[in-house]
């Protein structure tokens, strides 16, 4: 049995409106394992970002837990993230300040010693090819070598957990697969990964397993290779529209 890195218990989030309330999760409950790559997958609005949101602490949840070594990490927030990064979908940098500077300032912020600082920055832009750049201003980079840079934000202070949300929408096929390789190099660096992402070839690809959610439930949890002899199927593609498709046929009750 793989150590679990975070237990997410019945967390649930509810919208209210002045003439709506909405349900983004109801009752949702899962383990994180350490050092896996775990897909979040869903249609738009299945409740994927706000899962991931409350477990990086940007929302807070409705009700529930969210446990990390058996303790609740609202005990102390500023603990938990001090073992997270976060790597959101558009890049969100500083244009005024060049690349070094950006995470110059990424490192001040997790309260990292200069020197130690200094070092992971160099550390870090070698191994993502970025090197060549620090001296340069973000907007220099094309949208994938961005994506690089917000993941070697993400990674300055050696967190435990990294939440990628999107992290190739929109970018060349090649561009994607060269970030793949980057995602594998952190589950190989035993670096626990939480994807989430449209594209079913990448989670795929990537997972280490995939949380399928759909109108705020979570309707599978599996290793794509069981997911795929459970629903016989060759792709994760066909069993994720299999399943959306099951959920969107069923009748809402009548209240």
């Amino acid at each position: 049995m793989p150590d679990i890195l975070l237990r997410i218990n019945n967390i649930k989030k509810t919208y209210y409106g002045k003439h709506i309330t909405i349900e983004a999760l109801k009752d949702v409950s899962l383990d994180v394992y350490k050092g896996e790559i775990l897909g979040l997958l869903g249609v738009n609005g299945a409740g994927k970002t706000t899962l991931s949101s409350i477990i990086a602490t940007l929302h807070p949840p409705t009700s529930g837990d969210i446990l990390m070594n058996g303790k609740s990490i609202y005990e102390n927030v500023i603990a938990f993230r001090s073992l997270l990064g976060f790597c959101p979908q558009k890049p969100n940098f500083e244009r005024t300040l060049s690349i070094e500077e950006n995470l110059l300032f990424a490192g001040r912020y997790y309260l990292m010693p200069e020197d130690l600082i200094k070092k992971r920055i160099a550390e870090l832009l070698d191994q993502f090819a970025l090197a060549k750049y620090a001296k340069a201003t973000p907007d220099i980079l094309s949208g994938g070598y961005k994506q690089r840079l917000l993941i070697v934000r993400a990674l300055i202070h050696k967190p435990q957990l990294v939440i990628l949300d999107e992290p190739t929408v929109g970018l060349d096929p090649h561009i994607r697969r060269q970030l793949w390789d980057v995602i594998l190099g952190l589950k190989n660096e035993g670096v626990t990964v939480l994807l989430t992402t449209h594209y079913l070839d990448e989670a795929e690809y990537l997972s280490s397993r995939v949380c399928i959610l759909d109108k705020g439930i979570v309707q599978a949890l599996d290793t794509p290779e069981n997911l795929l002899r459970t629903h016989q199927n060759t792709s994760l593609e066909q069993v994720f529209i299999n399943i959306t498709k099951e959920q969107s046929e069923q009748k809402e009750p009548v209240v």
